[in-house]
């Protein structure tokens, strides 16, 4: 048996090991067009920022290494040209020659390229991409041979965040540019907006609702022109727009392109043609939640597909249920993460659910230097299944953000997850975990106990004919730091004293700093005949998230 693999890195050095596990007789060979064959792609933002001090750290495999321990041929510097899978040739071209090979299975893992704009100034030598080793060596370098004071970051994604954190802790003053009205798109609007106020206060310039129009000036001295008009003056640009997954050769051997894009494959990572199998971030990926087609360009899923492409092209028997596009984020001291649906995914599918958000220390509060660790919750409000999960705070935020992937992956519901059994001490967590009181709340609200409302929701229903009565129950030295406009404030601990003030036949809305008081001035409101009473979701701190704070920056010279 021989098995060509086309593509290195996640997906395709993960397959060819696997396959070498499963048959030690086969003859596998890897072509890849770059030079390195398997290095920690993610880890590319930190040695261009010097955070990696060694790029030999990133290198995961290397030809010599993956034949010694393997016996697994590479071919670097090599383009594979075409594949005829039906008779099995191969055609590549490395280093200026073409040669061919015959083989019985083929593993498409070409990967994803970066978004490169049709637009004036990126091919200049102060202007970079990042997607590959080269790329890391080359920006790395640039930075430590010029005085660099101030970086433009052209796109607010994973990568551009992670860009910014290591940028910013060189002392590097960094303005981030998005088209998109936040940063992190992909995460729901106050979910990120709780990163980029941070942001905003540590001296970060957010220039969002706005895209790159193109680059000149002299080298070494960009200056970025912007749809708006306005102009910024940078010593570098790094342009993180994303990636699109590589599928030519796939589209050449004339393969299935799913909805999204990338190539069809079942759960056995096969594709339409029987002896060609696909991973990593060129494939198209299931959503476990929705059971529908999506594309999320993550290492771990790619290396779980190159498994279990690798299994099956040599021989074996496997599948790979779905994904979850679960992806997390730090910038420093802050750390933030999704998995599974997005608010903003199920509207625009239309797909039920319920929110919930909570905020809790993410170790036992009488322990000093708890953090609040922010939870968004979506469930299935007539199942209680639990559909996706966001979380933001300083620690413990990948704790909580993978035992809600476990959660989803398990098809768990809003009362098992009050149920679980997690670790506690002082120092590490809380007798109530946030991850428990998350389902604890989610569970009441699924039962009846109380009826939550979103801070959109509130927003909108506050701008009817007919708003609700608002009850602010925090104590009246918090109020000072912000209210709710037509909100009236009864601490909670007067309510039941001063019942005979609420309207008796009014719409009632609770809201605290969080969520917790309210829930509980509900319940009293609920036993006390005021049976339409709703409990505002994460408090006043997540309704300040959700108003729109649209942060257009301050660029460091506007011209």
């Amino acid at each position: 048996m021989r098995i060509a693999i086309v593509g290195g890195v996640a997906g395709g050095a993960s397959a060819a090991t696997r396959a070498r596990r499963i048959n030690e007789d086969a003859e596998i060979t890897i072509f890849e067009q770059g030079p390195y064959i398997s290095y920690a792609n993610c880890g590319l933002p930190y040695y261009a920022g010097g955070r990696i001090n060694d790029a030999n750290e990133l290198l995961l495999e290397t030809p010599e290494s993956l034949w010694d321990r393997f016996r697994i041929q590479v071919n670097v510097h090599s383009t594979v040209k075409d594949i005829d899978a039906a008779s099995g040739g191969l055609r590549f071209e490395t280093q200026g020659v073409t040669k061919t090979g015959h083989f019985d299975h083929f593993i498409l893992a070409p990967g994803a390229t970066p978004i490169i704009p049709n637009l004036p100034g990126m091919e200049r030598a102060d202007v970079f991409f990042l997607r590959t080793v080269p790329d890391a060596l080359r920006l790395r370098d640039y930075l430590e041979q010029h005085p660099i004071q101030h970086v433009t970051v052209v796109g607010a994604g994973f990568i551009g965040m992670e860009m910014t954190e290591v940028l910013h802790q060189r002392g590097v003053e960094v303005t981030v540019v998005d088209r998109a009205p936040q940063i992190l798109p992909p995460l729901d609007r106050e979910i990120a907006e709780f990163l980029a106020t941070r942001l905003v206060n540590q001296g970060i310039h957010l220039n969002l609702s706005n895209t790159l129009a193109g680059i000149s000036g002299a080298l070494g001295h960009p200056m970025v022109h912007l749809s708006s008009g306005q102009h910024i003056a940078a010593d570098l640009v790094v342009i993180g727009l994303g990636v699109r997954p590589a599928v030519r050769l796939a589209e050449a051997m004339g393969l299935v392109l799913g909805s999204t894009g990338a190539i069809q494959v079942d759960n056995r990572m096969r594709t339409s043609q029987t002896n060609v199998w696909a991973a990593g971030d060129a494939v198209e990926k299931h959503d476990l939640v929705t059971n529908q087609p999506r594309w999320w360009p993550l290492a771990g899923v790619a290396n779980k597909e190159g498994r279990v492409a690798g299994t099956n092209a040599a021989g074996g028997n496997a599948v790979l249920p779905g994904a979850l596009g679960t992806a997390i984020v730090r910038v420093a001291p802050y750390t933030i993460g999704m998995t599974g649906l997005t608010e903003n995914t199920a509207r625009q599918e239309g797909i039920p659910h319920r929110v919930l958000h909570t905020i809790r220390g993410h170790h036992a509060g009488y322990y000093p230097g708890a953090r609040d660790v922010l939870i968004k919750l979506l469930y299935h409000p007539d199942t209680g299944r639990i559909l996706g999960g966001q979380v933001a705070g300083e620690d413990g935020i990948d704790k909580r953000l993978d035992v809600i992937a476990t959660a989803i992956h398990a098809n768990m519901t809003v009362d098992a997850l009050a149920d679980l059994d997690l670790a506690y001490a002082p120092p590490l967590g809380a007798a109530k975990d946030p991850i428990v009181i998350t389902g604890m709340g989610a569970s009441n609200h699924h039962q009846g106990l109380t009826q939550g409302l979103t801070a959109d929701d509130l927003a909108q229903w506050l701008d009817s004919s007919e708003p609700p009565y608002l009850l602010d129950v925090r104590d009246p030295h918090e109020t000072s730091l912000g209210i709710i406009p037509s909100a009236h404030q009864i601490p909670l601990h007067d309510l039941r004293g001063r019942l005979t003030e609420i309207p008796p036949n009014k719409p009632i809305v609770t809201y605290c700093k969080s969520g917790h008081r309210s829930y509980l001035a509900s319940r009293i409101l609920r036993q006390n005949g005021h049976s339409t009473v709703y409990s505002l979701s994460g408090g006043i701190v997540v309704w300040e998230l959700s108003q729109p704070l649209h942060h257009k920056g301050h660029p460091v010279s506007a011209q």
